[in-house]
């Protein structure tokens, strides 16, 4: 059973890959935000008129989404089981000397982790507009957010096995009330000791930090995100750096570092076109990237 899991969780990073070709950009937290020169008239000549709407679709309709995101947090569970075995066992490369004795706890990332925001990208999609800041405010401010398959589950098994959840999330301290509502709402228990903010006790959006606090009271036993930087910082490395660093880490995917999969957006987009904000030149970079047969 572990083998088949970590197949399926595997095959959903490639299919995650393929499908992010034709994502929107980043939306929500991980965002760096919109173009900056170019106005909403100008937003059907600048992007494909599908940008962003397999992803969505996928998310939304594809019996393999559910499917892959399941079948992650169901090894997770598996995994969380051996890990409670082991006193060696720690997710966290942030863990210090000493942390066998410590109480279990297992981090998770929010966005498209936990809470399915996929109803946020479907609207940019449908109302023909780019990412906004003010949009993510509202869809915030709405708590209506759902859950991603299997998340739930997971967060009650691990709580049955006497194992905290904490989530460490890029929203920033100003959305922690709503978020925290929101997760009520899905029947998530949840404050503000457990959810970790940007911008709370001076955090920056780099989770490594955040992850090391939490390392000097407990054990950390499982990391669940759907981007890198939910386990490991990969700040101002290029694409091709970023696939080492996952390749150095090859023995921690699907054994305590868990992927789900996010075909909406992602720190590996904002990676292909550094410095750069005016959408057109983002898609000519894109483009520029893809490699075809002819």
């Amino acid at each position: 059973m572990r083998t088949a899991s970590k197949t399926l969780v595997l095959a959903g990073l490639n299919i995650c890959i393929l499908l992010s070709a034709c994502a929107a950009r980043a939306t929500g937290p991980q965002s760096t935000g919109p173009a900056t020169n170019v106005s909403p008239g100008n937003v059907a000549t600048v992007r494909d008129a599908h940008e962003g709407l397999n992803g969505v679709l996928w998310m939304q309709t594809a019996a393999e989404y559910w499917a892959l995101a399941s079948a992650a947090y169901r090894h997770a569970q598996i995994a969380l089981e051996e890990s409670l075995k082991d006193t060696s066992w720690t997710a966290s490369l942030e863990q210090g000397s000493g942390y066998q004795a410590r109480p279990g706890a297992v981090i998770l990332d929010l966005d498209e982790t936990v809470l399915d925001n996929s109803r946020l990208q479907a609207q940019l999609v449908l109302d023909g507009t780019l990412y906004l800041p003010a949009t993510w405010d509202v869809w915030v401010d709405k708590a209506a957010a759902g859950l991603v398959p299997g998340s739930k589950d997971f967060i009650t098994f691990a709580a049955s096995k006497g194992v905290r959840t904490f989530f460490v999330t890029n929203r920033t301290v100003s959305e922690q009330e709503k978020t925290i509502a929101n997760l009520a709402a899905l029947g998530i228990p949840a404050s503000d000791d457990t959810v970790l903010c940007v911008g709370e006790n001076g955090w920056t959006s780099d989770k490594s930090v955040r992850r090391a606090q939490l390392a000097k009271t407990y054990r950390i036993l499982l990391l669940v995100g759907d981007d890198m930087n939910d386990f490991v910082s990969t700040a101002n490395l290029s694409p091709a750096q970023r696939t080492e660093l996952a390749q150095k880490h090859a023995n921690r995917w699907a054994k305590d570092w868990i992927l789900l999969p996010n075909p909406l957006y992602g720190t590996w987009e904002r990676a292909l076109y550094p410095g750069l904000t005016d959408e057109r030149e983002i898609l000519a970079r894109k483009r520029s990237l893809v490699e075809g047969f002819k």
